[in-house]
């Protein structure tokens, strides 16, 4: 009975998800993109309250990730493909199914060296992947923008995040247990970009500071392992 509750979460982030790309099908993209931030919530509470409980197991890691590349894999590529990837037919259907992929790659690495890795996360995690994605498209819809000006860009856009998860970039885990260095200029390269984000999206600034959050983590964990491949430290 202990594994009833986090198990319950787990099954709620798969709920959002299918909630998401039922709003995204309706042409509600602001509920389309909430349903997967409030999905990314669920993800956050079931792994404290298996712990909470001490009931953490394979099971309910199998569960998390399946759960996972649904809410934050399949529903932010077809969030995207609704709102504008569709604009570009074929194009637009393998960017759409390349992000998925690569989200089911990231989740499966992440399983395999789960016991390997430490300190950091190899790539982008698919959560703050697909909350990129989602976050972007609700900060559009709020703001009336027309999908069709973000031609080219945001396909391109969306192979880049794709790549990101995929990458073997280190971002830190912010555990504080030794990993990787966070060097001061990423700070401040961090606080420009959370800092332009909300003032570009300042119309409609509830989206723009989750989009804020994710994508400044995004960038931040690039611009600070170039930084550690250029210190050699």
């Amino acid at each position: 009975m202990r594994s009833l509750i986090p198990n319950t979460l787990t099954s709620l982030n798969l709920v959002f998800g299918m909630c998401s790309m039922m709003a995204t099908y309706q042409g509600d993209y602001v509920f389309g993109a909430v349903f997967i931030l409030l999905a990314l919530v669920a993800d956050g509470l079931d792994g404290r309250a298996a712990r909470a409980f001490g009931v953490s197991g394979e099971l309910g890691k199998e569960l998390d990730s399946l759960c996972d590349l649904g809410s934050f894999g399949i529903a932010p590529a077809f969030l995207a493909y609704s709102y504008c990837l569709a604009f570009y037919g074929r194009l637009g259907q393998a960017v759409a199914i390349i992000f998925a992929l690569c989200g089911m790659w990231r989740l499966a690495r992440f399983n395999v060296n789960a016991d390997v890795v430490h300190g950091y996360f190899m790539g982008l995690a698919i959560p703050a992947g697909g909350c990129v994605v989602a976050t972007s498209i609700w900060l559009f819809s709020l703001t009336g923008t027309d999908a069709t000006i973000l031609l080219p860009c945001f396909p391109a856009a969306m192979v880049v995040v794709s790549y990101l998860m995929v990458s073997g970039i280190h971002y830190p885990n912010f555990k504080g247990d030794g990993g990787e260095k966070i060097y001061f200029a990423s700070k401040v390269f961090a606080l420009l970009v959370f800092a332009g984000i909300l003032y570009l999206g300042r119309e409609a600034i509830v989206p723009a500071i989750f989009l804020g959050v994710f994508g400044t983590y995004m960038l931040f964990g690039v611009f600070n392992y170039a930084l550690h491949l250029v210190s050699g430290k």
